[in-house]
């Protein structure tokens, strides 16, 4: 979609490019995988680059910059040189909240881990709070609405993410299963149907137990949707609806908490609309499964005379 221009004849400038640049980090070429990196390390500073100096710095071809550009939907190196230094103007991180652009080197003492980690984790919410579809959520929501029965997938971290977003739904009085082991997954995809849901988490996209649960549920008939941080992913490839997180995973943290966090955002949002939609029967619902526990809390439980 092209921008549009304001009233003072400038350029509207959507935020996000960041995450945008993040997110399609995987699909991109080697070449521009390069080019990517140096933005994402310092936006400021590539804002204030010639094209020329840029493509050195990546060690590749002005050309490749500019297919870099086009690659993440700029029409070309102006416009992408306008909208990072909008961007590093909104995006002001303090000295101290970061090492080396979210990068724990080795040596950086505690103060310097935690404020990153810390940073990053907040970070990870609201760029994902920022860049996500509302259009897209209304349809999730729909779907799981209309939905006769819920399956949620995840593998590795994902996995408790997805275990997470089970619970909820079950309380909502939604009928959602969720199968840690990938062969219950597969024998369970294959018994889905028209008027299902099979919903994947995986934050790289690429897991390969994930995506061929999907394949299976897609196959039958159910509606798919995924859950993922890279929206050119294999994942989104076998989803009918696909929604995105926006986290960066700094050094030593693979399956990291910030994605997470990111995804346990996307699904709380998911979750309290539902319950919103359902308002009626989703609080009979939390009140009576609350009731049901309540007495196995421990400051709830009755005191028992020994024999």
């Amino acid at each position: 979609m092209a921008d549009s221009a304001d009233p003072a004849g400038g350029v509207d400038e959507p935020a996000g490019l960041i995450v945008q640049i993040n997110g399609l980090m995987p699909a991109l070429s080697p070449a521009e995988q390069r080019v990517a990196r140096i933005v994402l390390a310092d936006p400021a500073e590539a804002a204030r680059r010639t094209i020329t100096d840029l493509a050195a710095a990546a060690q590749t071809s002005e050309a490749s910059v500019v297919r870099f550009c086009r690659s993440i939907g700029l029409t070309g190196y102006p416009q992408l040189r306008i909208r990072l230094a909008a961007e590093a103007a909104r995006r002001v991180e303090p000295v101290d909240a970061r090492v080396a652009g979210g990068s724990i080197q080795p040596g950086a003492d505690l103060s310097q881990i935690i404020a990153t980690v810390a940073f990053n984790d907040a970070r990870a919410v609201e760029d994902t709070a920022q860049q996500l579809d509302a259009e897209v959520c209304e349809q999730i929501v729909h779907a799981l609405l209309k939905a006769s029965r819920i399956d949620v997938f995840g593998a590795g971290a994902s996995g408790f993410v997805a275990a997470d977003f089970q619970a909820k739904l079950h309380r909502l009085g939604r009928v959602t299963y969720y199968w840690p082991d990938v062969h219950g997954a597969i024998a369970s995809a294959a018994l889905l149907g028209p008027g299902d849901v099979a919903f994947g988490i995986s934050h790289t996209g690429t897991s390969r137990d994930t995506i061929e649960v999907l394949t299976h549920a897609r196959k039958n008939g159910a509606t798919t949707v995924a859950l993922t941080n890279f929206p050119r992913s294999t994942i989104s490839e076998v989803a009918d609806l696909v929604v995105t997180t926006a986290a960066r995973e700094t050094t030593y943290r693979s399956g990291a908490l910030a994605s997470r966090l990111a995804q346990l955002t996307v699904l709380d949002c998911l979750f309290v609309a539902l319950a919103a939609r359902t308002r009626g029967k989703a609080q009979r619902a939390l009140d009576v499964t609350a009731e049901a526990i309540r007495g196995r809390n421990t400051s709830g439980k009755k005191k028992t005379t020994a024999s």
